[in-house]
């Protein structure tokens, strides 16, 4: 394409007509787009190719049956000669300079079996990449495991010494660790670690005969012919596959019944919200309608004993009102002689309580007389007892 496009540029060139000066900034500027993508294209293209020519020359010079050398029995296909035909005329260095260069390039289908074998061994890489990584983190696995053990071990290793020989073995008089308890200690530890390498090494030797019994019975079967061959491998691969897709099929409906019980459960957390939620307000209400249960039953209660302060106060009201109706004003002058015998009265009852405060101050001034005279009778009567007592 580039060498036809150079070509026609020439001739263009040779007729005086520049065909670029017609075109806008904005084509030119696509055109250079698309001549920068045909050139990633077969630059993409041509290290595939130099990488598959690569390998096949190593297998070549390593005697391995490839693209370059086919193996004993298997006839190459033509797109494979037209493909190492090409490779040699282009390794060639004898090659003239008028041969065409058309008949040199790839094919369709000859690139589409290089890219296929490229992919083929990008997935073969692929595998044996994967199988190292999964051996080397199962070495990995394996030694932080052991590393795990080894660290619990010490541990327990530490707590018992500082248990049994830190704390345990130290003498109260002197302070210090007793050396007969270490040395028991450790010929303790010793004696266990010789029994744990007897336990493994029974258990390695037992595992070799299985090994070695093992080894007998696959040889027994390689030589009764029960042995799978290529045919059987060929029909287990097609049995995997159709049971691979009949598990990938069992997957999506697991999936897609996982996704139905997510959404169902979802919807059955909202209702189960929503019913805590109902639960709750129920709850509030029971206790309000309790409450005002009870405020009504009190409320009865006040309003029956408020009816019977009613009655009695309307039998109070009626007695009032028929002593209001039944009441007579008395006269102006009964009024005014009834007011004076008050003040009268009024007088007399001062006038008698004068009287008896005059009564009581004189009824003390007499008690305290007679209290006196009390006093001094007694004294004279004591005197007269000490009188007769001297003589």
């Amino acid at each position: 394409m580039a060498d036809s496009e150079s070509m026609s540029l020439d001739t263009s060139n040779d007729a005086g007509d520049d065909p670029l000066q017609d075109l806008s900034d904005e084509q030119l500027f696509h055109m250079v787009e698309d001549m920068q993508k045909e050139n990633d294209v077969l630059a993409t293209e041509t290290q595939m190719f130099e990488k598959y020519l690569k390998r096949n020359e190593t297998k070549d010079a390593l005697g391995v049956p490839g693209q370059g050398a086919p193996a004993a029995g298997i006839v190459p296909s033509a797109s494979s000669q037209d493909v190492m035909r090409g490779v040699n005329r282009k390794r060639s260095k004898s090659r003239s300079s008028n041969i065409d260069k058309s008949s040199m390039r790839l094919n369709t289908e000859q690139k589409c079996d290089i890219a296929q074998k490229e992919i083929d061994e990008l997935k073969e890489e692929i595998e044996k990449l994967k199988e190292n990584c999964e051996k080397i983190l199962d070495t990995f696995k394996a030694i932080m495991e052991e590393a795990d053990l080894r660290l619990a071990e010490t541990k327990k290793e530490s707590y018992e010494f500082d248990r049994d020989i830190l704390k345990g073995s130290v003498n109260a008089r002197t302070a210090t660790v007793m050396a007969e308890k270490v040395v028991r200690y450790f010929e303790d530890r010793l004696r266990s670690r010789d029994a744990l390498v007897e336990k493994l090494r029974l258990k390695n030797s037992t595992l070799k005969v299985q090994k070695k019994k093992l080894h007998l019975q696959l040889k027994q079967k390689e030589e009764m012919g029960e042995v799978l061959h290529e045919v059987d491998f060929n029909q287990l691969k097609i049995e995997n596959q159709q049971y691979l897709e009949k598990i990938d099929e069992r997957n999506q409906d697991l999936l897609r019944l996982k996704l139905m019980a997510g959404k169902t459960l979802q919807v059955l957390n909202s209702y189960k919200k929503k019913l805590h939620t109902l639960t709750m307000e129920s709850e509030r209400l029971k206790s309000e309608i309790t409450a005002r249960n009870e405020l009504l039953t009190r409320i009865d209660a006040e309003t029956k004993v408020v009816e019977v302060e009613r009655a009695k106060a309307e039998k109070i009201n009626r007695k009032l009102r028929q002593q209001l109706a039944d009441y007579r004003v008395p006269e102006v002058m009964e009024y005014v002689t009834e007011k004076a015998d008050l003040y009268e009265l009024q007088k007399k009852v001062r006038s008698w309580e004068r009287k008896v405060e005059i009564a009581e101050m004189a009824l003390k001034t007499h008690r305290k007389s007679w209290n006196q005279l009390q006093i001094g009778a007694n004294q004279m009567q004591a005197n007269q007892w000490r009188m007769m007592e001297a003589v």
